[in-house]
């Protein structure tokens, strides 16, 4: 079976779905995730023979966030008045987000394996894949777990920022780029251009500091 594109074809429809609903729950990734699942269960086949043909999905992840640097470059102008306050939210938010995996993980007693796979959850699945793998992490649970982290960003991300009354475009941005990567960076363009341009940065930006701070703090901790 050709599950590159069955996948394609899902998400397809079930973003069709969601925009026709315009249920916040009824997230395509979700979904998407959701019916492969079950259908591989039904043909009787496992995750290596989707990736067989599902692999060239993960091949595209790199150049999709980059091209989220279009919008960024359209509005550059805000970060020359807002720029050091953009990076130390995103400062702020990445080291939050490891730190609170590490002492949960500890106060709940989770297996140090699955901490480490945990701990680049809130970041881009190509650089969370190889950070998880360079400190001892299990990639593949990596994945599921940057996955799960976008789509709750995706949903719950803009009711958050409602219960705060959070509405300033940058500070929307920022916090689901950091917390959410690219699935919450779809929810921002879905609220704004200057939404989605920070959260595009914000991507990279987390991804960077994640990937410096994780090996400090577990050399310091």
């Amino acid at each position: 079976m050709n599950y590159f594109f069955i996948t394609i074809s899902c998400y397809l429809f079930f973003l069709f779905i969601q925009r026709k609903t315009k249920l916040s729950i009824l997230n395509p990734v979700l979904l998407s995730i959701t019916a492969i699942i079950i259908l591989l269960i039904v043909v009787g086949q496992n995750y290596d023979d989707y990736m067989y043909g599902g692999r060239l999905i993960s091949i595209f992840l790199g150049p999709a966030t980059v091209t989220l640097a279009l919008p960024l470059y359209k509005n550059r102008h805000i970060l020359k008045s807002r720029g050091i306050t953009v990076f130390i939210g995103i400062l702020t938010g990445s080291f939050v987000a490891i730190l609170s995996v590490y002492f949960l993980s500890k106060l709940f007693g989770i297996d140090k394996t699955i901490m480490l796979s945990l701990l680049p959850k809130s970041i881009t699945t190509p650089i969370g894949m190889e950070i998880s793998e360079k400190i001892g992490g299990i990639p593949a649970l990596t994945v599921a777990v940057i996955v799960i982290t976008g789509i709750t960003g995706n949903i719950l991300g803009p009711i958050v920022l409602k219960i705060f009354k959070i509405k300033d475009s940058v500070a929307i941005g920022a916090a689901l780029g950091t917390a959410s990567h690219a699935i919450g960076t779809s929810k921002a363009l879905e609220i704004g251009e200057i939404e989605g341009a920070i959260s595009g940065l914000s991507i990279g930006i987390a991804g960077l500091i994640t990937s410096l701070l994780i090996p400090l703090l577990l050399l310091l901790l």
